[in-house]
């Protein structure tokens, strides 16, 4: 069962290794990311940030999207990253059954012209247009950097923009 879809992109680092898998007591966390699920060297560096005791599977978004659908996957608590608003979408497309969905940490290692939503989630234009897609999906998306902060509703920015 996916406990949270968070969109972060720094993907695995210390805050959702040790903050974000202890508050939602997951068993394991799913990387959906085209290009790192290519990249052996970029795999290795996330399987260290992952705890002892967490399982960590790196996949592509479809990849991802077929792992999540399995009935087995349903048996477990699972986090799942994606780097993009739009990965996130796409993949909230094909699997449909997700306990909160997360934009936690997104833009600032993007380069384009972007709109400020909090201090930690930037969007591009097509990433609001991805966003307000989202919130289609999945209306409580919020925007919480961590679990101790309040959950701010996706909708109340996008209705701003």
């Amino acid at each position: 069962m996916i406990q949270v879809l968070r969109v972060d992109e720094r993907l695995v680092h210390g805050q959702i290794a040790m903050v974000w898998s202890r508050a939602v007591d997951i068993d394991g966390i799913v990387v959906a990311n085209d290009i790192t699920a290519t990249d052996e060297t970029q795999k290795m560096v996330l399987k260290m940030a992952v705890p002892t005791g967490i399982k960590l599977i790196v996949k592509s978004i479809d990849g991802a999207a077929k792992l999540l659908t399995d009935p087995r996957a349903d048996k477990m608590k699972l986090m799942v990253l994606v780097r993009t608003v739009a990965d996130a979408v796409r993949l909230a497309e094909m699997i449909g059954k997700i306990n909160y969905v997360n934009i936690g940490n997104v833009g600032k290692a993007v380069q384009d012209q972007k709109k400020t939503l909090t201090q930690f989630v930037m969007l591009t234009d097509a990433e609001i247009d991805s966003l307000k897609s989202l919130i289609k999906l999945y209306p409580e998306t919020a925007l919480q950097n961590l679990p101790t902060d309040r959950k701010e509703l996706a909708s109340g920015f996008v209705s701003k923009l």
